[in-house]
């Protein structure tokens, strides 16, 4: 349940001078008809790409996996020529590798991320959990771009790419994605090996968080769980008469004196991340936490991190 409160020279020299101006004049230009998501997701990608280095790997594997149709982006040199002559479309050569390094992005659409609590703090900036969640995803997917990872959106119906594309392809996909109903991913089979994040609020009972979660790991699949909360759904850092209003379950509750309950509260909060954290380490899966007033930065460090880590295994 999400919280809110009700209360009442020369030639030469010339154009040395003229052309810098042109250049940043034809950038701006570019970066004009950039989504801002994409804009804002690129700056903290490059804040950390600065400090972490590319995901090594070791050789990429010559086993056949699978064919799959030609998607753009893909180099023509991985078309099978013999496989594509069969039909009218282009098909290209995946091989086993290929398959396990791909990177399977989702975050939570569901109405309980449209929530700040900056509306009812003077002076506070922080943005709503859907948007912190959405720019830690692109800013992802931008690093393992730069990594030449293989990526997509989970539940997109659309085959891992790389390169710029499959960045642009993804921050299309989020932009015009519309509030879902549920706030937990549906599953869907995906390649052995592959790799999920997941990055939500999770304040589903954690009993639906484990029977999603395990199912994805019963199919051999590796993730990475980023809950993502609002400061005041830690905190409850109200005082007095408050009205409690569920965004998704429509439920209304008003406590007189918020503050005498603030310790149970934050007893009952401590213990459902606790169970997050749990529930990903029995499952060999990682668990991340982060404060949608905290510097995204360090939850995309601390992200990037974890998939490195598991890429060593």
């Amino acid at each position: 349940m999400s919280l809110t409160q009700s209360r009442s020279g020369t030639g030469f020299s010339i154009r040395r001078q003229r052309a810098p101006a042109a250049l940043r004049d034809r950038a701006e230009q570019a970066a004009a008809v950039l989504p801002p998501l994409l804009v804002a997701a690129e700056r903290v990608a490059v804040t950390v790409a600065q400090g972490v280095h590319g995901r090594r790997r070791v050789g990429q594997g010559e086993t056949f996996w699978q064919f799959r149709q030609y998607e753009p982006g893909d180099a023509a040199a991985r078309i099978d020529w013999r496989e594509s002559a069969k039909s009218q479309r282009l098909y290209v050569r995946e091989t086993e590798w290929e398959a396990a390094q791909s990177v399977w992005l989702w975050r939570d659409a569901s109405a309980s991320m449209e929530y700040t609590s900056a509306d009812y703090v003077n002076g506070a900036e922080w943005p709503t959990k859907r948007d912190r969640a959405e720019l830690l995803l692109i800013a992802l997917a931008s690093l393992l771009v730069r990594g030449g990872e293989r990526l997509t959106l989970l539940g997109s119906g659309i085959s891992p790419m790389s390169g710029r594309i499959a960045l642009s392809r993804v921050t299309e996909l989020i932009s015009r994605d519309l509030p879902e109903p549920e706030s937990l991913p549906a599953f869907e089979p995906l390649p052995r090996a592959a790799q999920l994040v997941l990055i939500g609020d999770f304040l589903s009972p954690l009993d639906a968080v484990n029977a999603t979660i395990a199912r994805f790991a019963a199919a051999g699949l590796k993730g990475h769980l980023l809950q993502v909360v609002d400061q005041a759904e830690e905190d409850l850092p109200f005082d007095g008469r408050v009205r409690f209003e569920g965004i998704e379950e429509h439920d209304e509750v008003v406590i007189s004196r918020v503050e005498s309950i603030r310790g149970d509260y934050s007893d009952r909060f401590q213990r459902h991340r606790e169970g997050l954290a749990a529930i990903a380490a029995a499952l060999g899966w990682s668990f991340g936490f982060h404060r949608t007033d905290r510097p995204p930065h360090l939850a995309l460090l601390a992200l990037h991190g974890a998939l490195s880590a598991d890429r060593r295994r």
